[in-house]
């Protein structure tokens, strides 16, 4: 990837759309994107089935205040003027593409990935899978397209039994007014190599983003999956909820990555849910940088023997941020597993907390669980929190939980300053070897721009 600075990801576009729906958000607008995008009766079924749940369901009333989000400001439908799907950068519109580029998508999917798809508002404008990949049965589509090309597979798996409607209030508004996202399907005993990435922008003012990231990893397959956000900054507010399913099949493995970056007027309010079958494995990597609210919680849902999963993340909260993130796991057989490490950084009055959950149900003998979950504060203004928790309805288990919250240390910025370190420097430092857990477990591209952004940050450059 290319040099990171704050114009990486503050640079904005003229709004230039195809299409723009009107603010807000009522049936008729459900109606239009289904009908825009020639939808099976099914799809538009369920979506207006979602809205009904939409409408019903409460905010919520927990975490951080919402209270700011006017959703009748929000446009939950914009198409870019752009093709969809192109094969070739050289075919998506040169601002846009110069907007990938400072993101070092091109770059990176020639040195690393085995396929991008990269979606800009409400479409996906690049789409690209390598030949040897498509050769043994690997699919990786736009969502929109896998509707057409692969029904029966979408309509057995998509917002069925792993993230349902019902789950929660944006649950149900992203089911009723999805547009774009990732199909992956990886054949039985395929081991994919390489990541395969997807990007998600949103350029204009007041934007909603509703990407859907449906992944199914067939039997012994093995697949890891990438997934970048950002967005320019502005005075409006923006809203992200997206929605992220996977199915990992029995003994199949699955990581998928994340890096958050989105700007700081922009709610974060996605939902992501894995649900494991037998001997299969989950891994969560996750990095929130940016967004005025962040509720996140990667879960997964073990329902076969001996299942694994593990979650690390992190999340950093300056000025006017609360990343509210954690993880969730529920043990349903015997002999599964859970590790979670999560880690907080907060400055200049921001606001980081874990909120996580383990429950281990009757009947999940010997399960193993582990919660480790770390606050750092880098001055006396900001906030770190911890609110875990633990529902054990099997005495045959091991459970763990270890939390620790503190502040940087005078001792330790001391003496990195006595080495001849600046300030900044010293913290840098103290910054980047708390979250080196994570940093290490993304591909070498990824773990310098995660690095990099928390520099960012702690420079003040991003703003």
């Amino acid at each position: 990837m290319g040099a990171i600075t704050s114009e990486t990801f503050n640079h904005k576009n003229p709004e230039r759309l195809k299409f723009k729906a009107e603010p807000g958000i009522n049936e008729e607008l459900v109606r239009i994107i289904s009908q825009d995008k020639n939808e099976p009766e099914w799809m538009l079924k369920k979506r207006l089935n979602a809205f009904r749940v939409f409408q019903e369901k409460e905010m919520p009333n927990w975490g951080p205040d919402l209270s700011a989000l006017n959703l009748d400001e929000i446009y939950f439908y914009m198409k870019p003027d752009a093709k969809k799907n192109s094969k070739s950068w050289k075919d998506v519109p040169e601002d846009i593409r110069k907007t990938y580029e400072l993101l070092g998508i091109p770059e990176a999917e020639r040195s690393a990935l085995a396929g991008v798809g990269a979606q800009y508002e409400s479409e996906v404008v690049y789409h690209n899978l390598k030949k040897d990949l498509a050769e043994k049965g690997v699919v990786f589509l736009d969502m929109d397209v896998a509707l057409k090309e692969y029904p029966e597979l979408v309509k057995k798996y998509f917002m069925t039994n792993c993230v349902s409607p019902t789950l929660h209030k944006f649950a149900a508004l992203h089911c009723s007014v999805w547009s774009g996202g990732t199909f992956i399907y990886i054949p039985k005993g395929v081991k994919v190599e390489l990541p395969l990435q997807a990007y998600f922008r949103m350029n204009a003012k007041s934007g909603g983003q509703f990407e859907h990231t449906l992944i199914i990893a067939d039997e012994n397959s093995e697949i890891h999956y990438i997934e970048g956000c950002s967005a320019p900054r502005y005075s409006e507010n923006s809203l992200h909820a997206g929605c992220v399913e996977i199915h990992v099949l029995k003994n199949a493995k699955v990581r998928y990555s994340s890096i958050e970056n989105w700007s700081k007027n922009t709610f974060n309010l996605n939902t992501k849910r894995a649900v494991v079958y037998e001997n299969g494995i989950m891994e969560w990597v996750n990095g929130n940088m940016g967004s005025n609210i962040t509720m996140l919680y990667p879960c997964s849902v073990l329902i076969g023997k001996n299942s694994k999963t593990e979650y690390i993340g992190v999340a950093f909260a300056g000025k006017g941020q609360y990343q509210d993130t954690g993880c969730k796991v529920y043990h349903l057989a015997e002999n599964t597993s859970s590790k979670v490490i999560s880690k907080g950084i907060s400055k200049n009055s921001g606001t980081t907390s874990y909120r996580g959950l383990v429950s281990i149900k009757k009947g999940a003998i010997n399960s193993k669980s582990s919660v480790r979950c770390d606050g750092l504060m880098l001055d006396n203004q900001s906030k770190a929190l911890t609110l875990p928790a633990m529902e054990v309805a099997e005495s045959q288990v091991q459970v763990s939980h270890e939390a620790v919250v503190g502040k940087i240390q005078e001792e330790q910025l001391f003496y990195l300053m006595s080495r001849g370190l600046s300030e900044q420097e010293a913290t840098k430092m103290i910054v980047l070897g708390f979250i080196e857990p994570v940093v290490k477990e993304l591909p070498l591209e990824y773990a310098v721009e995660l690095n990099r952004l928390i520099e960012l940050e702690i420079e003040n450059s991003v703003i």
